[in-house]
């Protein structure tokens, strides 16, 4: 066990005065160090993002009405101003537009030049479609170059877009695409992935078919071209497809393209929706996340800039699909002046390390993954070589154990670690790092500039020292501008004001540490109640995962109000090994000496797999209902899983 809190880097006199936050507290005029400029950024909203459009020289107009008005869950930002994030994605020269690898190790570069005139060419083509300021675009699309041009090139026009992978099944994809009527549908044919190739087809006609506002399917042939030893645009969609497809025209990828267009941006409000992102739908019909232009292009310039150190001249990997915010925060490096890496493929395929390889053969300087890959690295014993530009390393998705934090500080001694902790619903983290802070295990340094984070008791006053709620008490620009199909905020506001009214509870567990340091302990809606003291789940799998023969766990308290219930542990096995009884004595003891005799088990089970969403997270509460007696069809969604064959291994109390 690594002690919670070790340090493990400490920013030297020269990373301090050359980080781009240093710069701009200097230009802000503020040097009381980084608590002092966070206290001022939340306490004075309106002048703190006035200076990051200032300070970033937004394109656009900022207008002259108040910078913010109202209150959660009402607020809004910048009243009169308008810009287009394509516009300010694509005013930079240096270096390329996008790197692209691929998992069979195809490759491909465009230079900034190159990338802004396909995104005009295909801004033309959805013109042709009759696509328009307001129209809705969606995109079932793995990582590749396609997924990034399009989505420019809708908001080049105001239009707004949406996207899943093509991993998703067709129930989970019209689940969401239906709520939002686009009026054209990008796919591809297939994807690859850990060695194999994976025909869609049929999938994307049965999705064609479900979305009657179709007036366009543009079908982009990646498998056939692949085959063929050609570039996707290159290749023509297969004849029977457009037969097989009830409305709207048939193109393929190459026909949108055809024709030269000016490269044009239409500018518009600041809360004017930019994309639609959606909750995990694993638990009911995936909400539809509206975010709008001024407050992506605010906030994703600052946490960039400030929380990455990003700027021209640097190379971003972000492990993830189109399908999660990842992507969305990904391709924000444009905004600032730095290179996307988009991968499609597996993390560990033809190796665990594949994912290590490609940051050292991109020359990457900023390489972000979930942290089970930095857990999963760590048990595979990988040596890490080739990184000599990785200035950072990012962690996010769910919550990162010390000995995650210890691993890569041995491997990269100098490079520090940014544990985050956010989500979809702001697309962007609260908590993360920043160069001015030490990096001590297990910890997340602080509240990112902005967001008033603060932990919640149960009797809604904040707590400093303890684990609490994660509320937010002030609003941030990228908040939801509302939900789609929700015209009186009904939805938005049960999701996240419905237990402090005016405070957004985000529903993870923290701890804020005197100095603004945080831990995160997981869901608070899984929550582990033992004689009436909560436990996160977090502290329990850093236990419980550190034993080489466990490969993955989950965690069960099936109490109810009132009443005590049982604790399950559920264990999947790394391969080769066994749950024999010396090894069930040495868990339950590890938990009760390094936890608490709370956190011991009632019964350990032995199950194939953890049930996961297609983003990776463990999926706590559907077990949970599932212990409790509701069917396992209606305690989630398969299609919205990873792995939905392992939720019938969860059945009985």
């Amino acid at each position: 066990m690594v002690a919670e809190g070790e340090l493990l880097w400490e920013p030297g006199d020269e990373v301090v005065a050359s980080a781009r936050l240093t710069r701009y507290l200097r230009w802000l005029g503020r040097s009381g160090g980084y608590e002092d400029a966070w206290r001022w950024s939340v306490e004075h909203p309106g002048a703190f993002w006035t200076s990051i459009w200032d300070y970033f020289e937004v394109i656009g107009e900022r207008g002259d009405g108040p910078v913010l008005s109202g209150t959660m869950p009402g607020a809004t930002w910048f009243e009169g101003a308008s810009l287009n994030y394509a516009e300010n994605a694509l005013r930079h020269d240096e270096g390329p537009g996008l790197i692209f690898v691929s998992e069979d190790g195809g490759r491909q570069e465009l230079s900034r030049a190159e990338l802004r005139e396909e995104v005009a060419r295909v801004r033309a083509g959805l013109v042709r479609l009759g696509v328009g300021r307001g129209d809705r675009v969606a995109g079932y699309l793995p990582n590749i170059p396609q997924a990034l041009i399009a989505f420019l090139a809708t908001a080049s026009l105001g239009a707004i877009w949406s996207a899943g992978s093509p991993d998703f099944g067709v129930p989970s994809i019209v689940d969401r695409f239906k709520q939002i009527e686009p009026k054209v549908l990008i796919a591809v044919d297939g994807y690859h992935y850990n060695g194999k190739s994976f025909d869609r087809s049929a999938a994307v006609n049965e999705i064609a078919a479900a979305l009657p506002s179709l007036r366009a399917t543009v079908w982009i042939p990646y498998l056939a071209a692949a085959e063929e030893g050609r570039a996707p645009q290159q290749a023509e969609p297969i004849g029977g497809h457009a037969a097989e497809v009830p409305h709207g025209q048939v193109i393929g990828w190459e026909g949108l393209r055809a024709e030269k267009g000016p490269l044009e941006f239409e500018r518009v409000p600041f809360g004017h929706p930019l994309w639609i992102l959606y909750s995990s739908g694993t638990t009911g019909l995936p909400k539809p996340i509206v975010h709008g232009h001024g407050g992506v292009v605010l906030e994703h310039l600052k946490a960039l800039t400030f929380h990455q150190d990003l700027g021209p001249g640097d190379v971003f990997f972000w492990y993830t699909t189109t399908g999660w915010m990842m992507w969305n925060y990904l391709i924000g490096a444009l905004l600032v002046g730095a290179t996307p890496v988009l991968y499609d493929g597996s993390a560990t395929h033809p190796s665990p390390a594949a994912l290590w390889r490609i940051a050292a053969s991109e020359e990457v300087t900023y390489f972000g993954v979930g942290a089970p890959y930095i857990m999963a690295s760590l048990k595979a014993g990988l040596q890490l070589e080739g990184l000599e530009r990785l200035r950072g390393v990012g962690s996010t998705g769910s919550p990162l154990p010390p000995e995650g934090f210890a691993w890569l500080a041995g491997q990269l001694p100098g490079t520090p670690l940014g544990s985050f902790s956010g989500g979809t619903d702001v697309c962007t983290g609260f908590v993360g790092a920043t160069l001015l802070h030490p990096i001590r295990a297990g910890i997340i340094p602080c509240r990112s500039l902005g967001a008033k984070v603060e932990a919640y008791d149960p009797a809604g006053k904040p707590v400093i020292g303890e684990v609490g709620e994660l509320v937010l008490t002030q609003p941030m620009p990228s908040m939801p501008v509302r939900f789609w199909n929700d015209p009186e905020g009904r939805r938005y506001a049960e999701s996240y004001f419905d237990v402090y009214p005016g405070v957004w509870r985000h529903g993870d567990w923290i701890k804020i540490n005197g100095d603004g340091g945080c831990v995160i302990y997981g869901r608070s809606d899984s929550t582990l109640n033992r004689g009436g003291v909560r436990m996160g789940t977090s502290e329990f799998y850093r236990v419980v995962e550190r034993f080489e023969e466990i490969a993955d766990s989950l965690v069960i308290d099936t109490g109810q109000l009132g009443q005590e219930g049982r604790l399950l542990l559920y264990v999947t096995l790394a391969e080769g090994a066994e749950l024999t009884e010396p090894l069930e004595r040495e868990l339950r003891a590890t938990l009760r000496k390094e936890l608490s005799p709370r956190h011991v088990p009632d019964e350990i089970r032995v199950v194939p797999g953890i049930p996961r969403t297609l983003s990776g997270k463990k999926l706590e509460v559907p077990v949970r209902k599932i212990l409790l007696g509701t069917p396992v069809e209606q305690a989630a969604n398969p299609d919205a899983m990873a792995n939905p064959e392992v939720l019938r291994h969860f059945t009985g109390s």
